[in-house]
């Protein structure tokens, strides 16, 4: 059986590989009851966090949530669009084929 991973075609619709590891797209949605990573029936993530969306709160609580699902260190994560906006794309340094292949593990898992 071929490795899924060493198909970027096979990478879920809000991730893109990149020369230093992967971008992910999501919808934030802050001030939640509680806090959920998601992914619809079309691909998109969204994040449900608690936190408020002031002073880069909802996105600490974002890239901790993202850590905590995919098993990455919070230190690999930055915000490359959207820090004070709900849609943002956030970028994840490493090795694109092993967190694409983690990443998609956890789609499999949860999607």
């Amino acid at each position: 059986m071929p490795d899924p991973t060493a198909d970027p075609a096979a990478d879920p619709a809000f991730l893109r590989r990149t020369d230093r590891g992967v971008t992910v797209t999501l919808r934030a949605q802050p001030r939640g009851r509680r806090t959920a990573l998601e992914c619809s029936a079309e691909g998109a993530l969204k994040a449900v966090v608690t936190a408020p969306a002031e002073d880069g709160k909802a996105n600490t609580a974002v890239i901790a949530l993202l850590a905590a699902e995919w098993h990455l260190p919070r230190s690999s994560f930055d915000v490359l669009r959207g820090a004070s906006a709900r849609d943002k794309v956030f970028s994840i340094s490493g090795e694109p084929a092993a967190l694409a292949g983690k990443i998609g593990e956890w789609m499999r898992e949860h999607g």
